[in-house]
């Protein structure tokens, strides 16, 4: 019983709360660093050098009016945030932080499965938002939101498939220990699926440039433009939850997870003295501010560049590189 409940449910309880706390710390280093890339110092007020701004918006939100719009259906109005939150939470019970059991809930045979289709029913959220909103805006977000998943989502899916031939596992931990026998991280091997899967990543979370869903230009505010209180933050802690699960996933398949460099290099054992878990959260880190980077660099694209990028551009790159990669594999 300590085991098979105990244990995983004392590993749920921490994680959900570290996620939720990292999500919070998220906001305020996103908005430091797209700040500092504009000449601007970003939150300053509450704390030294604004660092208690993390915990004065949860509290603003909290205590703000939660208004339901007259005609929207209550019931779907209040579904949609916790729709879109819960499926980035569930993720997480297959990400493996280290290689001891401590660092993650449980290991299955198909965890790159399991993440691919329960981060698909997030979009569901945004969705049922939109149509629950009965408002225009949010209406023609939700269509824009579930029109731009099914792009990136084929051109992702399809170049997991090129992951898992390199592998040979579907299993999470599984994937990292192919990539410490092979001697070579996969974003070596696999340097066009590491691409294609960054760029689906940010199309698939709403992160800008393909942030067209709550495009504030042309939509108010998408999906969203109806929520306030503390069911509009959910929305907001779905997206950094995603955005934490995608960089998860990109440093389990492509960089090593939780292996130092060169993990086969006699050399450089005097690296193993670092935790494991912390090179997995030092390389999370860097596509975490990557994020961040592109959002401050980058202008939004229009939604037929969008649209033609995912079908035109990935998918068939997506294709090409399983061909590639399934030759590689027989010849090799």
């Amino acid at each position: 019983m300590l085991d098979t409940i105990v244990i995983p449910l004392l590993k749920i309880l921490v994680l959900l709360n570290a996620v939720l706390v990292a999500v919070t710390f998220m906001t305020l280093l996103e908005r430091k660093v797209i700040a500092w890339a504009q000449s601007r110092l970003g939150p300053m007020r509450v704390g030294p050098y604004g660092v208690l701004q993390a915990i004065a918006d949860p509290i603003k939100l909290i205590l703000k009016e939660d208004i339901t719009p007259a005609r929207a259906d209550r019931m779907l109005f209040t579904l949609a945030p916790i729709l879109s939150l819960v499926p980035a939470l569930v993720v997480f019970s297959v990400v493996p932080f280290g290689g001891d059991e401590l660092f993650y809930v449980t290991d299955i045979n198909v965890g790159l499965l399991f993440i691919i289709s329960v981060t698909s029913i997030g979009v569901y959220g945004i969705i049922l938002a939109g149509w629950a909103s009965n408002s225009k805006y949010p209406l023609l977000a939700s269509l824009r939101a579930s029109a731009q998943l099914i792009s990136y989502e084929i051109a992702v899916t399809m170049t997991l498939v090129s992951v898992i031939l390199t592998a040979g596992t579907l299993s999470m931990v599984g994937i990292v220990e192919a990539q410490q026998e092979s001697g070579l991280w996969f974003g070596f091997v696999q340097p066009v699926a590491f691409v294609l899967v960054l760029i689906g990543g940010l199309a698939e979370t709403n992160r800008a440039p393909f942030d067209l869903p709550e495009a504030e230009q042309e939509l108010t505010g998408g999906f969203h433009t109806e929520y306030s209180g503390m069911r509009f933050a959910l929305f907001f802690l779905a997206e950094y939850a995603n955005m934490i699960v995608i960089t998860a996933v990109v440093t389990i398949l492509f960089w090593g997870g939780w292996l130092r460099p060169f993990p086969n290099v006699e050399a450089l054992a005097f690296l193993d003295l670092v935790p494991g878990w912390i090179w997995f959260f030092g390389k999370m880190f860097v596509f975490l501010y990557l994020f961040i980077w592109i959002r401050a660099t980058l202008p939004r694209y229009r939604y037929d560049q969008l649209m033609r990028l995912g079908w035109k551009v990935l998918i068939p790159i997506a294709i090409a590189n399983i061909v590639v990669t399934g030759v590689f594999k027989v010849l090799l």
